[in-house]
Protein backbone atom coordinates (compact mmCIF):
# COMPACT_ATOMS: atom_id res chain seq x y z
CA UNK A 1 0.00 0.00 0.00
CA UNK A 2 1.26 3.29 -0.83
CA UNK A 3 -0.24 7.06 -0.58
CA UNK A 4 1.38 10.39 -0.48
CA UNK A 5 1.72 11.29 2.73
CA UNK A 6 0.30 15.06 3.95
CA UNK A 7 3.39 17.46 4.50
CA UNK A 8 2.05 17.92 7.98
CA UNK A 9 2.25 14.01 8.94
CA UNK A 10 5.61 13.98 6.78
CA UNK A 11 6.86 16.13 9.06
CA UNK A 12 5.65 14.41 12.47
CA UNK A 13 6.57 10.90 11.08
CA UNK A 14 10.44 12.76 10.42
CA UNK A 15 10.15 14.71 13.92
CA UNK A 16 9.40 11.17 15.88
CA UNK A 17 12.55 9.66 14.12
CA UNK A 18 14.60 12.19 15.11
CA UNK A 19 13.30 11.75 18.72
CA UNK A 20 13.97 8.10 18.46
CA UNK A 21 17.65 9.05 17.13
CA UNK A 22 18.13 11.65 20.16
CA UNK A 23 16.93 8.95 22.60
CA UNK A 24 20.10 6.48 21.10
CA UNK A 25 17.90 4.16 20.05
CA UNK A 26 19.22 1.72 16.85
CA UNK A 27 19.35 1.99 13.64
CA UNK A 28 17.39 -1.10 13.43
CA UNK A 29 15.04 0.06 15.54
CA UNK A 30 14.48 3.54 13.53
CA UNK A 31 13.92 1.45 10.65
CA UNK A 32 11.26 -0.74 11.65
CA UNK A 33 9.51 2.33 13.19
CA UNK A 34 10.11 4.73 10.24
CA UNK A 35 8.69 1.52 8.12
CA UNK A 36 5.22 1.00 10.35
CA UNK A 37 4.47 4.41 11.26
CA UNK A 38 4.47 5.20 7.76
CA UNK A 39 2.27 2.35 6.86
CA UNK A 40 -0.51 3.49 8.86
CA UNK A 41 -0.21 7.26 8.31
CA UNK A 42 -0.37 6.09 4.52
CA UNK A 43 -3.76 3.50 4.99
CA UNK A 44 -5.62 6.90 6.84
CA UNK A 45 -4.67 9.03 4.11
CA UNK A 46 -5.83 7.01 1.57
CA UNK A 47 -9.26 6.19 2.90
CA UNK A 48 -9.18 9.98 2.96
CA UNK A 49 -9.23 10.17 6.23
CA UNK A 50 -7.41 12.96 8.32
CA UNK A 51 -4.63 11.30 10.00
CA UNK A 52 -4.54 13.58 13.28
CA UNK A 53 -7.74 12.03 14.25
CA UNK A 54 -8.70 8.66 12.82
CA UNK A 55 -12.06 7.36 14.20
CA UNK A 56 -12.25 3.59 15.98
CA UNK A 57 -13.93 2.66 12.54
CA UNK A 58 -10.65 3.70 10.76
CA UNK A 59 -8.21 2.09 13.13
CA UNK A 60 -10.48 -1.23 13.59
CA UNK A 61 -10.31 -1.55 8.99
CA UNK A 62 -6.54 -0.68 9.82
CA UNK A 63 -6.42 -4.03 11.85
CA UNK A 64 -8.55 -5.92 9.42
CA UNK A 65 -5.78 -5.05 6.81
CA UNK A 66 -3.18 -6.57 8.60
CA UNK A 67 -5.46 -10.04 9.74
CA UNK A 68 -6.21 -10.10 6.02
CA UNK A 69 -2.34 -10.46 5.40
CA UNK A 70 -1.80 -13.12 7.88
CA UNK A 71 0.80 -11.34 9.85
CA UNK A 72 1.25 -12.76 12.77
CA UNK A 73 0.26 -11.38 16.28
CA UNK A 74 3.95 -10.01 17.03
CA UNK A 75 4.16 -8.34 13.81
CA UNK A 76 0.58 -6.51 14.41
CA UNK A 77 1.89 -5.78 17.85
CA UNK A 78 4.75 -4.25 16.46
CA UNK A 79 2.63 -2.26 13.68
CA UNK A 80 0.45 -0.76 16.62
CA UNK A 81 3.01 -0.17 18.81
CA UNK A 82 5.31 2.22 16.30
CA UNK A 83 1.56 4.26 15.50
CA UNK A 84 0.91 4.07 19.25
CA UNK A 85 4.45 5.42 19.33
CA UNK A 86 4.25 7.58 17.05
CA UNK A 87 1.15 9.83 18.10
CA UNK A 88 2.72 9.90 21.58
CA UNK A 89 5.65 12.21 20.29
CA UNK A 90 3.05 14.08 17.92
CA UNK A 91 0.67 14.46 21.52
CA UNK A 92 3.82 15.85 23.62
CA UNK A 93 4.51 18.43 20.44
CA UNK A 94 1.07 19.41 19.72
CA UNK A 95 0.71 17.93 16.41
CA UNK A 96 -2.00 16.04 17.60
CA UNK A 97 -4.87 16.46 20.73
CA UNK A 98 -5.32 13.10 21.53
CA UNK A 99 -3.37 9.86 20.77
CA UNK A 100 -5.82 8.05 18.92
CA UNK A 101 -3.65 4.71 19.11
CA UNK A 102 -4.87 4.98 23.32
CA UNK A 103 -6.60 1.53 24.13
CA UNK A 104 -6.06 -0.26 20.52
CA UNK A 105 -6.48 -3.87 21.33
CA UNK A 106 -3.47 -6.29 19.23
CA UNK A 107 -3.91 -9.94 19.16
CA UNK A 108 -2.38 -11.92 22.13
CA UNK A 109 1.29 -12.81 21.13
CA UNK A 110 2.02 -17.03 21.56
CA UNK A 111 4.12 -17.49 24.56
CA UNK A 112 7.14 -18.43 22.58
CA UNK A 113 10.22 -18.75 24.26
CA UNK A 114 13.38 -18.31 22.90
CA UNK A 115 16.00 -20.54 20.90
CA UNK A 116 18.67 -22.12 22.90
CA UNK A 117 22.04 -24.15 22.40
CA UNK A 118 22.48 -27.00 24.75
CA UNK A 119 26.02 -26.67 26.97
CA UNK A 120 27.79 -28.86 24.69
CA UNK A 121 26.73 -27.13 21.48
CA UNK A 122 27.30 -23.78 22.96
CA UNK A 123 31.29 -25.61 23.78
CA UNK A 124 31.62 -27.40 20.43
CA UNK A 125 30.76 -23.77 18.47
CA UNK A 126 32.94 -21.65 20.53
CA UNK A 127 35.61 -23.64 20.04
CA UNK A 128 35.24 -24.09 16.17
CA UNK A 129 38.03 -21.66 15.49
CA UNK A 130 40.37 -23.69 17.40
CA UNK A 131 39.32 -26.99 16.28
CA UNK A 132 38.46 -26.13 12.58
CA UNK A 133 41.40 -25.43 10.01
CA UNK A 134 41.53 -22.06 8.86
CA UNK A 135 43.49 -20.56 6.21
CA UNK A 136 44.22 -16.73 7.80
CA UNK A 137 45.24 -17.39 11.35
CA UNK A 138 44.93 -13.83 12.52
CA UNK A 139 41.04 -14.35 11.33
CA UNK A 140 40.98 -17.72 13.40
CA UNK A 141 42.50 -16.07 16.64
CA UNK A 142 40.01 -13.57 15.88
CA UNK A 143 36.61 -15.36 15.54
CA UNK A 144 37.85 -17.46 18.41
CA UNK A 145 37.92 -14.66 20.83
CA UNK A 146 34.96 -12.99 19.57
CA UNK A 147 32.46 -16.46 19.96
CA UNK A 148 33.96 -17.13 23.20
CA UNK A 149 33.41 -13.64 24.33
CA UNK A 150 29.69 -13.19 22.80
CA UNK A 151 28.72 -16.43 24.93
CA UNK A 152 31.04 -15.38 28.04
CA UNK A 153 29.15 -12.34 28.70
CA UNK A 154 25.52 -11.93 26.42
CA UNK A 155 26.89 -8.98 25.05
CA UNK A 156 24.56 -8.24 22.27
CA UNK A 157 26.51 -8.19 18.51
CA UNK A 158 26.14 -4.42 18.77
CA UNK A 159 27.99 -4.22 21.86
CA UNK A 160 30.80 -6.42 21.15
CA UNK A 161 31.12 -4.37 17.29
CA UNK A 162 31.58 -1.54 19.17
CA UNK A 163 33.96 -2.48 21.98
CA UNK A 164 37.06 -0.11 22.07
CA UNK A 165 40.63 -1.29 23.37
CA UNK A 166 39.97 0.93 26.52
CA UNK A 167 36.37 -0.71 27.66
CA UNK A 168 38.65 -4.28 27.68
CA UNK A 169 40.67 -5.49 30.93
CA UNK A 170 41.57 -9.11 29.92
CA UNK A 171 43.82 -10.01 33.10
CA UNK A 172 41.04 -8.42 35.20
CA UNK A 173 38.63 -10.42 32.81
CA UNK A 174 36.02 -7.55 33.03
CA UNK A 175 34.83 -4.96 30.29
CA UNK A 176 32.58 -2.18 30.03
CA UNK A 177 30.03 -2.06 26.89
CA UNK A 178 27.43 0.67 25.81
CA UNK A 179 24.11 -0.43 25.57
CA UNK A 180 20.38 0.53 24.67
CA UNK A 181 19.45 4.07 25.71
CA UNK A 182 23.37 4.75 25.79
CA UNK A 183 23.55 2.88 29.22
CA UNK A 184 26.88 1.44 30.59
CA UNK A 185 27.22 -2.04 32.27
CA UNK A 186 30.28 -4.16 33.21
CA UNK A 187 30.42 -7.63 32.25
CA UNK A 188 32.95 -10.62 33.20
CA UNK A 189 34.38 -13.19 31.17
CA UNK A 190 35.68 -16.89 32.21
CA UNK A 191 38.69 -18.07 31.34
CA UNK A 192 38.20 -19.28 28.31
CA UNK A 193 37.31 -16.23 27.01
CA UNK A 194 40.51 -13.96 28.59
CA UNK A 195 43.05 -16.80 26.39
CA UNK A 196 41.07 -16.57 23.56
CA UNK A 197 41.58 -12.92 23.78
CA UNK A 198 44.93 -12.21 25.28
CA UNK A 199 46.05 -14.89 21.64
CA UNK A 200 44.08 -12.58 19.71
CA UNK A 201 45.17 -9.29 20.92
CA UNK A 202 49.02 -10.27 20.77
CA UNK A 203 49.15 -12.44 17.40
CA UNK A 204 45.83 -11.81 15.89
CA UNK A 205 44.75 -8.05 15.84
CA UNK A 206 48.48 -6.69 15.42
CA UNK A 207 48.71 -8.46 11.58
CA UNK A 208 44.81 -7.38 10.88
CA UNK A 209 46.10 -3.75 11.94
CA UNK A 210 48.58 -3.51 9.45
CA UNK A 211 46.63 -4.16 6.67
CA UNK A 212 44.86 -0.87 7.25
CA UNK A 213 46.64 2.24 6.61
CA UNK A 214 44.31 3.87 9.44
CA UNK A 215 44.75 3.06 13.29
CA UNK A 216 41.53 1.69 14.90
CA UNK A 217 40.75 1.65 18.69
CA UNK A 218 37.92 -1.28 18.22
CA UNK A 219 38.94 -4.89 19.45
CA UNK A 220 37.54 -6.51 16.59
CA UNK A 221 39.09 -5.49 12.80
CA UNK A 222 37.76 -7.50 9.78
CA UNK A 223 39.70 -8.62 7.14
CA UNK A 224 41.10 -5.56 6.33
CA UNK A 225 42.20 -4.16 9.32
CA UNK A 226 39.03 -2.13 9.57
CA UNK A 227 36.44 -1.86 12.38
CA UNK A 228 34.48 -4.96 12.19
CA UNK A 229 30.61 -4.27 11.96
CA UNK A 230 27.72 -5.69 13.86
CA UNK A 231 26.57 -7.12 10.52
CA UNK A 232 29.86 -8.90 9.32
CA UNK A 233 30.09 -9.97 13.03
CA UNK A 234 26.34 -11.56 12.38
CA UNK A 235 27.93 -13.16 8.84
CA UNK A 236 30.86 -14.49 10.80
CA UNK A 237 28.96 -16.13 13.54
CA UNK A 238 26.83 -17.90 10.37
CA UNK A 239 29.53 -19.28 8.52
CA UNK A 240 30.35 -20.98 11.94
CA UNK A 241 27.38 -22.06 12.68
CA UNK A 242 27.58 -23.89 9.33
CA UNK A 243 31.32 -25.15 9.77
CA UNK A 244 30.33 -26.53 13.34
CA UNK A 245 27.33 -28.19 12.78
CA UNK A 246 24.96 -26.58 15.57
CA UNK A 247 21.52 -26.19 14.89
CA UNK A 248 20.56 -24.03 11.79
CA UNK A 249 19.14 -20.19 12.98
CA UNK A 250 21.74 -20.09 15.33
CA UNK A 251 21.89 -16.31 15.43
CA UNK A 252 23.94 -13.88 18.23
CA UNK A 253 20.72 -13.33 20.45
CA UNK A 254 20.79 -17.54 20.58
CA UNK A 255 24.35 -17.25 22.38
CA UNK A 256 22.54 -14.34 24.24
CA UNK A 257 20.05 -16.56 25.27
CA UNK A 258 21.94 -19.64 26.05
CA UNK A 259 24.30 -17.74 28.17
CA UNK A 260 21.43 -16.72 30.37
CA UNK A 261 19.75 -19.76 30.32
CA UNK A 262 22.79 -21.41 31.51
CA UNK A 263 23.45 -19.29 33.93
CA UNK A 264 20.23 -19.51 35.71
CA UNK A 265 20.62 -23.42 35.18
CA UNK A 266 23.81 -23.07 37.46
CA UNK A 267 22.22 -21.43 39.99
CA UNK A 268 22.64 -17.83 39.44
CA UNK A 269 20.26 -15.29 41.23
CA UNK A 270 17.67 -13.93 38.24
CA UNK A 271 18.42 -10.02 39.18
CA UNK A 272 22.31 -10.93 38.28
CA UNK A 273 21.45 -11.99 34.90
CA UNK A 274 19.14 -9.34 34.30
CA UNK A 275 22.19 -6.83 35.29
CA UNK A 276 24.39 -8.71 33.15
CA UNK A 277 21.77 -8.63 29.91
CA UNK A 278 21.33 -5.20 30.48
CA UNK A 279 17.31 -5.89 30.70
CA UNK A 280 16.05 -2.39 32.27
CA UNK A 281 12.91 -4.83 33.43
CA UNK A 282 12.59 -8.04 35.39
CA UNK A 283 9.87 -9.44 33.66
CA UNK A 284 11.85 -9.21 30.19
CA UNK A 285 14.46 -11.91 31.99
CA UNK A 286 11.73 -13.93 33.56
CA UNK A 287 11.33 -15.93 30.50
CA UNK A 288 14.83 -18.02 31.34
CA UNK A 289 13.22 -19.05 34.46
CA UNK A 290 10.72 -20.94 31.80
CA UNK A 291 13.49 -22.54 30.03
CA UNK A 292 15.35 -23.36 32.93
CA UNK A 293 12.43 -25.02 34.70
CA UNK A 294 11.97 -27.13 31.58
CA UNK A 295 15.43 -28.20 31.72
CA UNK A 296 15.12 -28.98 35.18
CA UNK A 297 11.81 -31.26 34.76
CA UNK A 298 14.09 -32.79 31.96
CA UNK A 299 16.94 -33.71 33.89
CA UNK A 300 14.72 -35.03 36.44
CA UNK A 301 12.76 -37.38 34.32
CA UNK A 302 16.06 -38.93 33.20
CA UNK A 303 17.77 -39.09 35.90
CA UNK A 304 14.97 -40.37 38.94
CA UNK A 305 14.13 -44.14 38.51
CA UNK A 306 10.52 -43.09 39.88
CA UNK A 307 9.98 -40.01 37.14
CA UNK A 308 9.85 -41.46 34.08
CA UNK A 309 6.40 -42.56 32.56
CA UNK A 310 4.93 -45.61 32.64
CA UNK A 311 1.66 -46.75 30.38
CA UNK A 312 -1.06 -44.50 31.36
CA UNK A 313 1.03 -41.97 33.06
CA UNK A 314 1.04 -38.10 32.78
CA UNK A 315 5.12 -36.61 32.63
CA UNK A 316 5.41 -34.01 35.54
Amino acid sequence: MSATLPADAAGALDAFLTGLRARSASERTIVEYRRHASEFLAFVTGRGVDWRSPDRATIRAYLAYLADRGLSPSSVAGRVAAARSLYRHALRNGTVETNPMTGVRTPRRGARLPRVLSVDEAADLVTGPRRIAVRDDALARRDAAMLELLYATGMRISELAGLGLDRLDVGRRRLRVTGKGNKERDLLFGAPAAAALAAYLASGRPVLAARSAQPSASVFLNATGRPLSARGARMILERWVERTGVPDRTSPHTLRHSFATHLLEGGADLRVVQELLGHADLQTTQVYTHLSDAALRSAYRDAHPRARRSRGQAEP
